[in-house]
């Protein structure tokens, strides 16, 4: 078994208030969880309203197949509008 880990640091250069933040953070979030199949949840950054860290887990019987998956919600949150990926991290365990 397979678990990847991909953390997601985010900017949100147009939210002005956490309320707005995590309109976006929660619409993306279940977005990615309906689309991909996977668990997501906003694991840093809380309490800044223009920051955030979003974590995401898959499990699969093959690193490749996960590696696959994680890499096309990078791709998919890259192209929102609202949102700019500071920086990201894979991980497998």
């Amino acid at each position: 078994m397979i678990v990847g880990l991909l953390e997601l640091d985010v900017r949100l250069p147009e939210a002005q208030s956490l309320k707005a933040k995590r309109m976006v953070i929660r619409s993306l979030r279940d977005r990615i969880r309906n689309k991909f199949n996977v668990s997501v949840a906003e694991v840093d950054g809380g309490d800044a309203c223009q920051r955030g860290v979003i974590g995401i887990a898959h499990v699969s019987n093959e690193q490749q197949f996960s590696n696959q998956v994680l890499s096309k919600i990078v791709n998919l949150v890259e192209n929102e509008r609202a949102i700019e990926v500071v920086d990201y991290r894979l991980t497998f365990v």
